[in-house]
């Protein structure tokens, strides 16, 4: 069991009230944004700015998202309860555990051993088991398919054929897309041959690589 002080717990209900003036409605996204403890997802000089509406720079010059955009993301998923999700891009961790807390069946896909290995130590120190995998995000996981939703944290060049054959009919892909600004899409799968892509602004991510593993 974790242990917390009552300063980070009081930062974290100041940031939930934060996202419902930043357009958060989803009470669900708000309770799992409430119950992770995001200052454990970075370093610990970092501690008093985890809370913050700003993105950190963490382990192998990539970043934890600022907390508005992640519980956007979320919020544009619409999970409902038990859903499979899979996530390209574990990074810190910390929207895996948002994923998680909102009782989804999650799959994050990390293609960076060393933020593999640190996500993995905090899943056990939270107690909480998503499906972990240190591969290719491009490429998914074709064996667990489909899923029922899919999130990006990545900005990808465009939208990868490999992880839109794994979605669900009916199901939302949340992906920002772009060179160096990302515009964040959602993309309903209607059929087999058929999506319908809906955009919610420019954002800036760090790139999705394809082909690579360290």
């Amino acid at each position: 069991m974790i242990q917390e002080s009552f300063l980070m717990a009081g930062m974290r209900n100041k940031l939930v009230e934060y996202l419902r003036t930043k357009g958060i409605t989803d009470e669900k996204v708000l309770d799992a944004i409430g119950k992770v403890p995001r200052h454990l997802f970075m370093d610990l000089s970092l501690e008093r700015v985890a809370y913050e509406d700003r993105a950190i720079e963490i382990l192998c010059n990539q970043t934890i998202s600022q907390p508005s955009t992640v519980a956007f993301q979320t919020q544009l998923l619409d999970i409902q309860y038990r859903e499979k999700i899979l996530e390209i891009g574990t990074g810190s961790g910390y929207q895996t555990a948002v994923l998680y807390k909102l009782s989804t069946r999650v799959y994050t896909i990390e293609r960076m051993k060393p933020l593999y290995d640190a996500a993995l130590k905090i899943f056990e120190k939270l107690n909480i088991h998503p499906n972990c995998f240190y591969a290719d995000g491009y490429k998914g996981l074709p064996g667990f398919a489909p899923f029922d939703k899919i999130l990006v944290t990545c900005g990808a060049p465009s939208i990868p054929q490999d992880l839109l054959n794994q979605l669900k009919i009916g199901g939302y892909m949340v992906i920002p897309v772009g060179d160096t600004k990302h515009t964040m899409h959602r993309i309903t799968k209607v059929s087999e041959t058929e999506t319908k892509i809906e955009t919610f602004g420019e954002y800036k991510f760090v790139p999705m690589l394809k082909d690579r593993q360290r």
